[in-house]
């Protein structure tokens, strides 16, 4: 047995190597699918938040790496793992995943191609990771500037997403109910870009507001005043889908300015405030 879990981490860590040649940051998983390094502040619940500040190990995917020397210092403090999970929203590729779960005795598949449907967006050809329950894990590339949350069954029954602060298990890991493969034919792929439609589902919904009358109506302020709403940690976010949504009702060029005034009062710079409105305006098919 013991061989076997060698041999498996050993594996483990060849696979992980590989996918951070493809820009992937990884950390060692053990067969729970869980970090495989435990918190060095487990015993201290009175320690603040640390995300790695320490300079410890056990922060899970707040240790993810792409540098091959830091991987193998993270396997060999963790000779127990027998996989890897890929960190989510992390450049270059920002990963978003698609998870379609089988175990929840719904048809996540259908579900999906329903809201595909419903909202007309196509799924491109993209990776696809099979897991041992006989689910899919569909990768997706997002913007630089929006933060997808991490969510369970929001988008449907059986549709979990994998956003930023969270991980996939990577192909080629072994968990206590079998291996992670990549899907036949989507091996060579990198991440296809997350179609817009279904970037707006994946983003936190608006919060219900009292516009008020402006040059671009009560919805173009409605907008204005979602983004002032904006707390620390989804300002882009919320100005990114506020953008989007001025677009598509074609207010957008009109409602920068009331926007980036708005994202400035959150905190943003209008370096920061443009950028965001020129990636939605490009999301949506529009020139910035």
């Amino acid at each position: 047995m013991a061989t076997t879990d060698r041999q498996a981490t050993t594996l483990a860590l060849a696979h992980a190597l590989s996918a951070a040649e493809r820009g992937l940051a990884v950390i060692p998983l053990s067969r729970t699918k869980l970090p495989a390094l435990r918190s060095p502040h487990r015993d201290d619940p009175s320690t603040p938040p640390c995300h790695g500040e320490c300079g410890r190990l056990g922060h899970g995917v707040y240790d993810a790496a792409t540098d091959p020397d830091r991987i193998r210092e993270l396997f060999a403090a963790a000779p127990w793992a027998t996989g890897y999970g890929i960190a989510c929203g992390l450049a270059p590729h920002h990963l978003i995943g698609i998870d379609l779960d089988t175990k929840s005795g719904t048809d996540s598949s259908a579900a999906l191609r329903e809201l595909a449907l419903r909202h007309l967006f196509t799924i491109p050809d993209t990776v696809v990771v099979l897991t041992p329950s006989g689910g899919r894990h569909l990768w997706l590339s997002g913007p630089p500037d929006v933060v997808v949350p991490n969510s369970a069954g929001r988008l449907a029954p059986g549709i979990d997403i994998r956003g930023a602060g969270g991980y996939l298990v990577g192909p080629g890991s072994r968990t206590d109910h079998g291996a992670y493969a990549t899907a036949p034919g989507t091996a060579h792929l990198a991440p296809a870009a997350c179609p817009p439609a279904l970037l707006r589902l994946l983003l936190p919904p608006p919060r219900n507001h009292h516009p008020t009358p402006s040059s671009t109506g009560g919805h173009g302020q409605g907008l204005v005043q979602f983004v002032l709403a904006a707390h620390e940690g989804q300002r882009n976010t919320r100005l990114f889908w506020a953008a989007c949504r001025a677009y598509e009702d074609g207010i957008g060029p009109a409602l920068v300015d009331p926007l980036v005034e708005a994202a400035l009062n959150t905190g943003l710079t209008e370096r920061e405030a443009r950028a965001t409105i020129a990636s939605a305006a490009r999301m949506t098919g529009h020139r910035p």
